[in-house]
Formats: C-alpha cells, sequence, structure tokens
C-alpha cells in the first residue's frame, strides 16, 4: 500500500507541474516605445527614510496582488546591486516572464541576480532556468535537484520510491530582496494566479514589504541557503549548457513578450511609473508602520534531519511559543488546515485558559488541493468540539472584487474562482505572523519555511479588518457540528476527494 501510495502521490505532483514554454518572437517592434527613467532608483526613493531605515524597520501589507507585483516590478527596475530571490514556485506563465524579462533587464544594467528555486515546482524546463541562468550577472540555483529538472516521469517516480523523506523535503520560503534595502516576503510564489492575473483561479493572499534593520535577518537567511549543500548550481544538472544559451540574441523574444501591450497592459506601465509618488504618500499614510519590533524567522537549510517523519523546525517551534502565550484571542488564515492528536491539544491549552480561536481555510468548493482538504475532512469535528470557531473560504466571496484589483477583472461581471492562500496569524490584535507556513505537518515536519513576526497594533487592526470581513457569510461559510458545504460541489469532486484519504497524513 506504502508503495501504491507514493506512486499515487507523484503522479498527482506531476500531472500538477507540466511546464510550460515561454513565447519566441524575433521582432523587437514592441520594445522600443518603453521609457525608463535614469534618474530614479531604490536608494534615491528611500533616501529621505535614510535615519529610520537604519534604526527601525519600515512595514506595509500588501493585501492584493496587483500591488504585491508593481511593488515587485518598480524595485526590479530600480534596483542598482543586488536582487535576491527565493521561491517555492516559479512559472513561465505570464506573470513569470514578465518577472524574468524584469531580471533580464536588471542584469543588463550590471545588477547581480541571484535566484534560488525549490526543485519540485519550478514550473518550466530546463532549458528555460539555463538560459536566464546563461546571463553573466544572472546566477541560478536550485534547492534539493532530483525529482524534478532534468528528470522524466520514471526518474522522478523512481526518487519518490527509494528516496521518499529526502524527496519530499522542500524549500517553501519565499523572499525578494533589493540592494539590502528591502525586503517582500509573504504567501505568494511567482505565477499568474498569486497577482489577479488569472482568467479562471486567483488566489487571495498576503504578503509584507519591509524596509530598513530586518532586511539583515532576510539577508543572512539567504545566503544561508545559497551556500547550502542542498542548493545546486542549475549548469550542474546537466552535462553541457544547451545551444540556446548561447544563443547571442537568446532573450529577444522574452523581451517581446514583456514589451507587448496584450501581455502586459499599459495602464500597469503607467501605474509603475507613478510608483515613486505613491510609495511617498503610503508612507506617510496610517497605513505604514515604522517600528523596533518586526522578527524574521526561518527554518534551517535541510530543516529536519531525523530518519522518520518527526520533529519541526525554528518556524514550528516560534509559533507555537506564540499560540501558548496568547491572552485573549487568535486569528488565523491557512490555506490547508491539518492538525494532529497533540496540535489539537495544544489548541485546546488555549482554549480552555479563555483564548478565542478563529481559523479561515479552504472550502472544498475554493480549494486547490483536494489531497489536502481530504486530510482536513477527518479533522474538522474533532476542531469544531474542542471550540474553534471554523470558517471555509467561498469561492465566489464578495471580497475578491476590492481585493482582486489587477487590470484583467476590472469591468468584468464574471470574475475568476477565488482560493485562499494566505498564510497569516494575529495574536492578541496585537501580534502579526505573515509569512510562507501553512497548519499542516508538511510545513510543520518537512518543507523549510520563513515567517514575519510583527508586533504592532496598527498592523494587527488592520489585517484584522480584512479578517473580519472575510468571516461574513458572503465571503465564507461558517461550519458547525451540523453543516459544512462540502455538497457545493459536483458529486466527481467530493469522490475524487474520498479517494485521497489513501494518502498519509505527513506529507500533504
Amino acid at each position: 500500500m506504502r508503495s501504491i501510495t507514493i506512486l499515487f502521490a507523484l503522479l498527482v505532483l506531476y500531472a500538477c507541474n507540466e511546464a510550460t514554454s515561454p513565447s519566441n518572437t524575433s521582432s523587437m517592434t514592441n520594445c522600443n516605445e518603453q521609457y525608463r527613467d535614469n534618474s530614479l532608483s531604490v536608494e534615491k526613493l528611500l533616501l529621505p527614510y535614510a535615519d529610520s531605515l537604519k534604526n527601525s524597520t519600515g512595514v506595509y501589507v500588501l493585501e492584493d496582488g496587483g500591488t504585491a507585483m508593481i511593488n515587485r516590478a518598480w524595485f526590479s527596475e530600480y534596483a542598482e546591486k543586488t536582487i535576491d530571490i527565493q521561491y517555492f514556485i516559479f512559472s513561465t506563465d505570464n506573470i513569470g516572464l514578465i518577472a524574468c524579462d524584469y531580471l533580464v533587464r536588471a542584469a543588463d544594467r550590471g545588477v547581480k541576480v541571484r535566484i534560488l528555486l525549490d526543485d519540485l515546482m519550478v514550473d518550466a524546463d530546463l532549458e528555460e532556468v539555463l538560459m536566464l541562468d546563461s546571463h553573466e550577472n544572472i546566477s541560478i540555483k536550485i534547492y534539493n535537484p532530483g525529482v524534478n529538472l532534468g528528470k522524466n516521469l520514471f526518474g522522478k517516480i523512481k526518487e519518490f520510491a527509494s528516496n521518499f523523506k529526502s524527496a519530499n523535503q522542500r524549500m517553501h520560503n519565499k523572499t525578494f530582496t533589493v540592494d539590502d534595502k528591502l525586503v517582500i516576503t509573504g504567501g505568494r510564489n511567482i505565477a499568474n494566479e498569486y497577482f489577479d492575473y488569472d482568467h479562471e483561479f486567483n488566489f487571495r493572499d498576503r504578503d509584507v514589504l519591509l524596509l530598513g534593520k530586518t532586511t539583515n535577518a532576510v539577508t543572512n537567511s539567504f545566503e544561508n541557503y545559497w551556500n547550502h549543500e542542498l542548493s545546486v548550481d542549475a549548469l550542474e544538472l546537466v552535462e553541457e549548457q544547451p545551444e540556446s544559451a548561447q544563443n547571442e540574441n537568446r532573450f529577444d523574444g522574452l523581451h517581446e513578450y514583456a514589451c507587448n501591450p496584450e501581455n502586459f497592459w499599459p495602464k500597469i506601465r503607467d501605474k509603475i511609473d507613478i510608483f515613486p509618488e505613491q510609495f511617498h504618500k503610503l508612507v506617510r499614510s496610517n497605513r505604514f508602520v515604522w517600528t523596533n519590533e518586526v522578527e524574521f524567522i526561518a527554518d534551517e537549510p535541510g530543516k529536519n534531519d531525523l530518519e522518520d517523519l518527526h520533529g519541526g523546525g525554528l518556524t514550528t517551534e516560534r509559533i507555537l511559543r506564540l499560540i501558548s502565550e496568547a491572552d485573549s484571542s487568535i486569528d488565523i488564515q491557512t490555506p490547508y488546515l491539518i492538525t494532529t492528536e497533540e496540535g489539537e491539544g495544544f489548541l485546546k491549552a488555549s482554549i480552555d485558559k479563555g483564548v478565542k480561536i478563529r481559523i479561515l481555510t479552504n472550502s472544498l468548493a475554493s480549494t486547490d488541493n483536494i489531497e489536502a482538504f481530504s486530510a482536513y475532512q477527518e479533522v474538522r469535528e474533532n476542531l469544531l468540539n474542542i471550540g474553534i470557531e471554523l470558517y471555509e473560504f467561498r469561492p465566489d466571496a464578495k471580497e475578491k472584487t476590492n481585493l482582486m484589483t489587477g487590470e484583467l477583472h476590472r469591468g468584468n461581471s464574471e470574475k475568476p474562482q477565488f482560493g485562499l492562500h494566505a498564510k497569516t496569524m494575529v495574536i492578541d490584535a496585537k501580534i502579526s505572523i505573515i509569512g510562507t507556513f501553512n497548519a499542516d505537518p508538511r510545513s510543520a515536519i518537512l518543507n523549510t519555511e520563513c515567517n514575519c513576526i510583527i508586533k504592532s497594533e496598527t498592523i494587527a487592526k488592520g489585517i484584522l479588518e480584512g479578517m473580519k470581513k472575510e468571516y461574513l457569510s458572503e465571503n465564507s461559510w461558517k461550519i458547525t457540528p451540523e453543516f459544512n458545504p462540502d455538497d457545493e460541489v459536483s458529486n466527481y469532486k467530493q469522490v475524487k476527494t474520498w479517494t485521497r484519504k489513501v494518502l498519509p497524513k505527513a506529507i500533504l
């Protein structure tokens, strides 16, 4: 049964991991009209805040995908020295290709770009990765390779079957660091659905922009991963560099794709152009906070070196400690909710001392992961019995009209399906945790994760305002012992979910 389970899990992962190829065109006509203001830079943008940057951390929560994309784009465009990127999923879809174009053009200016990607969910061909890596100012490393890039289906099956635990130890960290001055970290990967760019399905997600002092901790964590033995140069995955990576005009097609207004709308470029003005307004607003109480926590590379599927890491320990220290309330958003008997006992101990716990997770109708939902179904009643107030996200949540600000969806009466991907916790309405940690055994035991812990009532208040809206019946279903919305989906999806119950909870 275990061998069948491993094979089934791998086939599911493989089916969800088909790579797409970038568009190649020879004409560069669209790019001739693009303009970059050479008088601007990240350093000049931040110059008015030099004293604050030395002594504290500026914090702004990126709630919607459009704003999260515009921030990444402008900071890439006006980086001067370095861009360090660490992601779990990096797709060569529309958003991924536009992101690559920004990185190549930054590298053309002399910016040193380092990209660290987990092997399992690189949604691109190895040849595409190596072409990007071939730029003299771009270096790409792959974390824990052997299960995806450069492997055919049978090679992947063999790796999971023969080295099950190692193959399942993934790097789930997500950080974007520019000139060692600013960081964006949180739940978003690089793919259409994380930035309101998908026509059929998008995520309600959350990132946080950090300026100044805390950036040092993120930089140190990135260096730790970059120099670890599990991080392997992409070129080491092949015997020789492909011919396409030696073509003098190899990036022309990429540039033309990103310059094409059908792929990257002029309205979005206009917003990127006025970003400096909007940024200064933002810093002066009550949504931006300078504070000394920001902590970045990241697991060590490799995380759990025990032989079995037990143990944990720094992020797990820190979250458990914060939960145990709660006095009045814990509000959690997590796309995947899978608890163990030990975890349920831990939550019950908080409830027994008077702490109110509310959790919003995906419904069967909104989830992108029926394997994880299947495991959640098994513990849902337990969570209600210990006193947790439980909500499940609606795929037609009305709040998506406010959150999905991307130009793709403006004016459209038919909005794409919405799913929850934010990994956030607010404790006692004053401590916020934004990061990559899902409330499941995979995050606790196998994946490396990172979290930003912010002690600010202002930041917590802003996040809670959004959370409270999403508890409303127009955005989520409240679960009771008598009601859950599983029958909102087709019988086929219900049966499909039931068949996933053979998968071991620890790897979901």
